[in-house]
């Protein structure tokens, strides 16, 4: 969790423009410091501890903190356009517009901590972690599982480079896909869902699993509700897809209680699937 945001500016007329920020900032009990750019020493012994995140329109002060391995964001303003920022991966403009918001999910993303997308009454559901790996094992050891999916990799470590690069290349660059579900009451993780897309569709597609100790117990439904409504309130989706191997009776059933149509059949691996569509009005946002 952010606790400390600790300002190293150039232009130091851009404070005066933060008011709103800072008001945000004190309202959730996060310190804020603001440094002298000149005068800021960069101990070698520096680390993540105090769970703090860095702004600067300094490229020297963002090169210092990233061989330190400190989450910097870069704040782009006229002045420092020409500089050269190292390996920078978020960066602001509009620094009055900044809001808490923004510096907690560039934080989360710079120290590699998963992003919280929905709650629901019962589930969190956020972005998967190579922790989530051995929780997906004893899911998907259930033979039912796989009856009308792909299984896992059969090489543990095969499975945390692909979860690796997921992160890497879908989170990081869409900022949705297919999410780890977890129990609030217990903590346990009890299955994935999420919109993603699918090569050869031009519309993006549910998908969802729950483990067996899970099922029958109106997890699936409300996950994936919840998650429609994410994807049409927040990523402006107006249709959706999801593609029910033949034979998969409860995911059909689910489907249908969400609000999905039958549309066609389609042949995906060799296997014939029924391709359902679901589709807002204007009225849903």
């Amino acid at each position: 969790m952010l606790k400390r945001v600790v300002f190293l500016f150039k232009k130091v007329d851009a404070i005066d423009r933060m008011k709103k920020l800072f008001d945000e900032l004190n309202a959730r009990e996060i310190e804020i410091n603001i440094e002298d750019i000149h005068t800021r020493k960069y101990p070698d012994g520096e680390t993540l501890a105090g769970n703090t995140l860095y702004v600067t329109d300094c490229a020297a002060c963002q090169i210092r903190l990233r061989m330190r391995n400190l989450p910097v964001l870069i704040y782009l303003h006229e002045d420092n356009r020409e500089e050269h920022f190292w390996q920078s991966e978020y960066a602001i403009e509009q620094i009055e517009e900044v809001e808490y918001e923004s510096l907690e999910l560039a934080y989360l993303r710079l120290t590699g901590q998963p992003w919280t997308i929905i709650t629901t009454n019962r589930c969190i559901i956020r972005e998967t972690t190579t922790n989530d790996v051995n929780s997906f094992y004893e899911i998907y050891k259930e033979a039912s599982i796989t009856d009308y999916m792909e299984d896992l990799f059969a090489d543990k470590d095969e499975e945390i480079a692909y979860i690796e690069d997921y992160i890497k290349n879908v989170y990081k660059f869409y900022g949705y896909g297919m999410w780890t579900i977890v129990e609030k009451e217990s903590g346990k993780v009890i299955g994935r869902a999420g919109i993603s897309w699918r090569e050869g569709f031009d519309i993006p597609e549910l998908g969802f699993v729950i483990g067996v100790p899970w099922q029958q117990q109106g997890y699936a439904y409300e996950v994936c509700q919840a998650i429609l409504e994410y994807g049409r309130k927040e990523l402006k989706f107006t249709r959706f897809q999801a593609l029910v191997m033949e034979g998969n009776d409860k995911s059909e059933r689910l489907c249908r209680k969400l609000g999905f149509t039958y549309l066609e059949d389609v042949v995906l691996e060799g296997h014939i699937h029924k391709r359902m569509v679901y589709e807002s009005s204007s009225g849903d946002f």
